[in-house]
């Protein structure tokens, strides 16, 4: 004869399907952020340092670590730089925040500068506009 499953081992399976579903979703790790950075108006990006980070929105005392910075060169001929920042253990996005591009020059003069909002999956494309002084 064969034997009907109980209730408790129905409720059992289940809850151990989602501690496990649990347990993965806590040890993954953060997905990396892929994007691409040109210059105003399609024309080629100068020669400089490129900066990039994720600027983080929470107050001072809340930060759990310091925003990772990404370092380009860019040699002054390139109308488009791809990048890829790299997410830490501490560092975490949320869907909002901002990931910030600077070109600089070799002296630390600021050139040009971008942003562009982090959406979960999905490219960040960021444009370089000159600073105005």
């Amino acid at each position: 004869m064969k034997r009907l499953t109980d209730r408790r081992r129905i409720l059992f399976a289940a809850g151990t399907a989602a501690a496990a579903m649990v347990a993965g979703a806590v040890s993954t790790p953060a997905a990396d952020i892929q994007g691409t950075i040109a210059y105003e108006g399609g024309g080629e990006i100068p020669k400089g340092r490129i900066a990039i980070h994720l600027e983080d929105t929470a107050p001072q005392a809340k930060r759990q670590s310091p925003p990772q910075d990404v370092r380009l060169t860019s040699d002054g001929g390139a109308k488009a730089i791809e990048f890829s920042l790299e997410m830490t253990q501490g560092l975490s996005p949320s869907p909002g925040q901002e990931i910030v591009a600077r070109l600089e020059r070799a002296d630390g003069w600021l050139l040009a500068r971008g942003s562009a909002t982090f959406t979960p999956d999905a490219p960040v494309q960021i444009v370089l506009y000159t600073v105005m002084y």
